[in-house]
């Protein structure tokens, strides 16, 4: 691959020799100091060179798909396929599917808007691949789509964890019970959600299925799974280097906690090479009940580095929240609010009850939370059907400039 990037490729080119290397070989002995690539320099390199910037390997002719990432965190990037890749994102997918036992008996139904985003584009191309019966649920309203999943007998479900949670509030309201549908695996993407005990409980509880995580990125690929054990995310180190790097010290290991740190070997047009993906992870490599052998996030992705917050000297991240939060069943939604005041950091958790009258539920979600992270934070209700509903990447958490 990187022969291949060497030759043509002279976003990467530049980073490469930085680092003195000239060819594939070279690179083995050298990895350590070929420099990080991070988003704001893929971004700052698009808007310098509109409308794809200097990262891909071959001519234009040669990409058929066009993304871009969902912008949740900064200026969308527009990132190309070749044909081969988009066969590599498929055949990855495939893993995902074995992974949770889908196979081509299965009728997949698909929860997103099919636009620019990745979203589950790379899922539909792989439910096709392995012979599933692929229902797309694009264009739909949410009621719609609970309709759909039961007139189509739909036996796996694709959306982000919020997403299927808003599914099941949208059938209580319609008098569909989605636990009796034919649903029975639901496989989610976008937010930690899957993996965090308490929020996979209530989608398993409320749809009727067993739940799965699956962790990729737009810029970057597929990158892992969740097995039956479903106590973190495997890796699927066949296809990508995985390293993990201190937020604090910058050092990089093999595993432990940290950022996540690849480079995929799948995609010669639109490489990644120790792209800094931003997700804080606990990776080890512990043995799998399953077998698998790759390198596992213990607990999937549990948030972004960039999200934690010290409040009055504990480290919160937006996740260990969600965790405390889900265990309600009488909170239909929340919003976590972090805001300076007097030089110091505060909490605020927002939640929306299923009905009026529902007052109690804000000391006791405040009890909890003291309980499980040791912190005192406001608690305040907002009025059912207030909250925005997400059908990606919800955004959920916010910060409040100092004043």
């Amino acid at each position: 691959m990187l022969d291949a990037v060497l030759a043509s490729n002279s976003f990467y080119r530049g980073k490469l020799r930085q680092a003195g290397v000239t060819d594939g070989a070279a690179a083995l002995e050298r990895w350590t100091e070929v420099p990080f690539t991070t988003k704001v320099e893929l971004s700052d390199d698009q808007a310098a060179h509109p409308p794809y910037g200097t990262g891909l390997t071959y001519p234009l002719e040669r990409y058929v798909r066009m993304h871009q990432t969902s912008g949740t965190t900064g200026r969308p990037l527009l990132i190309l396929d070749t044909a081969e890749s988009w066969t590599w994102w498929a055949t990855i997918w495939g893993r995902v599917y074995r992974a949770a036992g889908v196979t081509s008996a299965d009728r997949a139904f698909f929860c997103f808007s099919f636009g620019p985003f990745i979203g589950f584009w790379s899922a539909f191309a792989g439910a096709e691949r392995i012979g599933a019966l692929c229902v797309s649920g694009g264009a739909q309203s949410t009621s719609e789509r609970v309709a759909s999943i039961v007139a189509s007998g739909a036996t796996a479900l694709l959306s982000t964890p919020t997403y299927a949670l808003r599914l099941a509030e949208a059938a209580r309201e319609g008098g569909v019970d989605l636990a009796r549908s034919a649903l029975r695996v639901a496989i989610h993407a976008g937010e930690p959600g899957a993996s965090i005990p308490a929020t996979r409980d209530r989608i398993e509880r409320e749809l009727g299925v067993t739940a799965f995580d699956h962790t990729g990125a737009t810029e970057v690929g597929p990158t892992g799974f969740s097995c039956q054990a479903r106590d973190g995310v495997h890796l699927v180190e066949s296809d990508f280097i995985a390293e993990i790097r201190d937020p604090s010290t910058g050092e990089v290991r093999e595993e432990g906690e940290g950022e996540l740190v690849l480079t995929n070997l799948g995609r010669w047009g639109s490489p990644a090479i120790r792209y800094r993906t931003g997700d804080r992870v606990i990776a080890a490599r512990d043995s799998c009940p399953c077998g698998r052998s790759w390198l596992k996030l213990r607990g999937g992705i549990l948030g972004r580095v960039d999200d934690m917050v010290i409040v009055r000297g504990v480290n919160v991240y937006p996740s260990a929240l969600e965790a405390v939060i889900r265990r309600f069943p009488e909170i239909v939604e929340y919003r976590i609010e972090a805001y300076e005041h007097r030089g110091m950091t505060g909490l605020r958790i927002v939640i929306e009850p299923q009905r009026e009258g529902m007052d109690g539920i804000g000391p006791t979600v405040g009890d909890a939370v003291h309980r499980a992270l040791g912190l005192r934070c406001d608690v305040t209700l907002a009025a059912p059907g207030s909250l925005p509903r997400f059908e990606l990447k919800a955004k959920r958490f916010t910060r409040t400039p100092a004043r």
